[in-house]
């Protein structure tokens, strides 16, 4: 296109909408390119096949590959597609952010300071962040006025300050389990949390409140409900200003020595075209957005576009931690807490942050625990049931007669341990020199390596979550922690920083060699909490557009 445009956004989730909002609204001229299709309310739907057996939302590995390496298992060598190793979080208008939970969790101040609140930790890249919780706050208080988050403000000694008293949306409604739950952790001496979350409660800010369907995760929310970047920010965006490409893939981006210049994409014919802008951000998701880079290398960035540091793909985090679960069954309730456990729909949003830092010989960074209702999809529910209790797999009346009774006469509460995924010169994103996608583009190729330490918290706070799905009453209880890192929270690949050696980019998200290319997704985290990352994204994406508004200015 000839049209010079004040910002090119590629991507269109959490790191990407608050730019395209704040600056569209402002009188700018912004034009986003997006992989993925459009879908809003009126095309969600609640299909389970479409979510548990086909790719509805994101790419197919057989066309888009990544290549991966296990750093923990004597670097073996595997294609996702063999194993369904996928690290597509969503391909739609709107990112992942459409098919998040969520569970909205701050970081907090120590959080920004891991290295020198804790110290260096061996084989560990520890930074502390070259903003605070300070500078940051201001932003998470806008994140919940503007996506929408329900909740209640309580009292802990790990909670984080607060410029708002409370949240602006009442808790939504809870499953009368959380009770149980409650009393369970009073006994333990455990302090139970309700969990904040990106969903509104009540009709507010032209969208519909929850209907409680019980399918968050995994799905578009067709109530307008869930704080999704599409929902929340895009359909407000100015539309005289902001123009949005659906289903092109960003594949290069060009650059003289101090500038990009343009941004080529393919359409969905595979033909190419190219957008002109002042300043372009990159928030593809941290291996999308490092692979463009590094396939965008010319004779400026032999290494890859702002890799003169050969930083760009390093230190990539996921979220450590471990998951578990415990099953309640109905011969063993009354009445009463029958109707109470076979409660529809409502959520039960329960947390505990007792341990977000503990003691061993130091003070450790620790963690937080969110307890859930195992997913309502029939169909993930069902496929864990297909084998006895000697591993063999159950057909006919046999199988028939064991759903009926798990899925009728019971119910299983889960937990997600969330706690820090340590950055080490092991997990990083690269570009394969083999292995093409469909647009002949090296694909990603993905070191993981998860610290020792990381697995050492996520089992301490997974004993924790134990310790209450007993009390409470629930058997079958189990829980795993290893170093398969769940794809969903991804973070680092362009970390900021102070110095262009250590860092890619500069305390404002612009890459340190080149003028006008900024990083917003999670990219830029150099350390990720102990918190899903979604929130920070957001708040982080909204401080950025204050500063590219002032630099738009200057060049205005």
């Amino acid at each position: 296109m000839d049209k010079l445009y004040d910002v090119c956004i590629v991507g269109s989730g959490a790191g990407a909408s608050p730019i395209a909002y704040e600056l569209a609204n402002s009188g700018y001229d912004v034009i986003m390119i997006e992989k993925g299709r459009y879908y809003d309310e009126s095309t969600f739907s609640k299909d389970e096949l479409a979510v548990s057996r086909r790719d509805m939302f994101t790419p197919k590995l057989s066309d888009e590959q990544h290549v991966i390496i296990d750093a923990n298992d004597g670097n073996k060598r595997y294609l996702g597609s063999e194993y369904s190793w996928s690290f597509w979080n969503g391909s739609l208008v709107g990112g992942s952010s459409n098919l998040m939970s969520g569970y909205f969790h701050r970081m907090k101040p120590k959080d920004f300071k891991l290295l020198s609140t804790y110290g260096k930790i061996e084989d560990a890249n520890l930074v502390d962040w070259v903003v605070g919780y300070d500078e940051l706050e201001a932003y998470y208080d806008k994140v919940e006025k503007v996506i929408g988050v329900s909740g209640e403000v309580q009292r802990h000694k790990f909670y984080e300050p607060r410029s708002s008293k409370d949240f602006p949306y009442t808790p939504l409604k809870e499953n009368k389990v959380t009770k149980w739950f409650d009393k369970a952790c009073k006994e333990l001496g455990f302090k139970p949390l309700k969990t904040p979350r990106a969903i509104l409660s009540q009709d507010a800010l032209g969208r519909s409140s929850c209907y409680y369907s019980n399918f968050c995760g995994s799905y578009g929310c067709s109530s307008g409900a869930k704080g999704s970047a599409r929902a929340a920010l895009l359909q407000k965006a100015d539309k005289k200003h902001l123009s949005i490409i659906t289903e092109a893939f960003v594949y290069k981006l060009n650059s003289d020595k101090k500038r990009v210049t343009k941004a080529y994409y393919y359409d969905k014919a595979k033909k190419s075209h190219f957008i002109k802008a002042k300043i372009f951000v990159v928030a593809a998701q941290a291996i999308e957005s490092a692979r463009l880079l590094l396939n965008s290398k010319n004779s400026y960035f032999p290494n890859g576009l702002a890799n003169n540091s050969n930083q760009v793909g390093k230190n990539l985090i996921f979220s450590a931690g471990g998951t578990g679960s415990g099953r309640f069954y109905t011969n063993k309730l009354s009445h009463k807490q029958k109707e109470e456990l076979f409660e529809r729909g409502v959520f039960f949003n329960r947390y505990l942050l007792d341990w977000y830092e503990y003691r061993d010989k130091k003070p450790i960074k620790g963690g937080l625990i969110d307890f859930l209702f195992e997913h309502s999809n029939i169909i993930s529910r069902a496929s864990r049931e297909l084998y006895d209790e000697n591993g063999n797999i159950l057909w006919g009346k046999k199988l028939q007669d064991k759903l009926h009774y798990k899925l009728t006469k019971s119910r299983v509460l889960t937990f997600e341990v969330f706690n820090d995924w340590l950055p080490t010169d092991k997990c990083f994103v690269s570009v394969d020199k083999k292995v093409k996608d469909k647009y002949g583009m090296p694909v990603g190729l993905i070191s993981i390596y998860s610290h020792k330490r990381d697995l050492e918290v996520g089992e301490f706070l997974s004993k924790k979550a134990v310790e209450v799905l007993k009390k409470m009453g629930a058997v079958e209880v189990s829980y795993s922690v290893g170093t398969s890192p769940p794809p969903n929270l991804v973070a680092g690949g362009c970390r900021f920083g102070d110095d262009p050696k250590t860092s890619v980019l500069d305390k404002n998200c612009k890459a340190w060699e080149l003028d006008n290319l900024y990083v917003t997704d999670a990219s830029f985290m150099p350390t990720g909490g102990s918190v899903p990352y979604t929130w920070t994204i957001y708040a982080n994406s909204f401080r950025v557009a204050d500063e590219l508004k002032k630099v738009l200015r200057k060049l205005s």
